[in-house]
């Protein structure tokens, strides 16, 4: 599966890590891998994860809320 991101999520994720990082060194880099870990469970198996309007699904990530 191909795996294409909305043009705002770099700046989105920049300050997600910015965010992530002042409260502990290093936390922003493993936020970023635990989201890139989520982004590819949702492309081997998009369908799993549930529905909240339309074609839009949400899947959570439990270590960063």
């Amino acid at each position: 599966m191909k795996i294409e991101y909305h043009p705002a999520i770099e700046d989105e994720l920049r300050r997600i890590i910015d965010y992530y990082n002042e409260c502990s060194s290093g936390l922003g880099t493993e936020f970023l891998n635990e989201f890139e870990r989520q982004v590819l469970k949702i492309a081997a198996n998009p369908l799993r994860w549930v529905a909240v309007k339309g074609t839009i699904r949400r899947s959570l990530m439990h270590r960063f809320p």
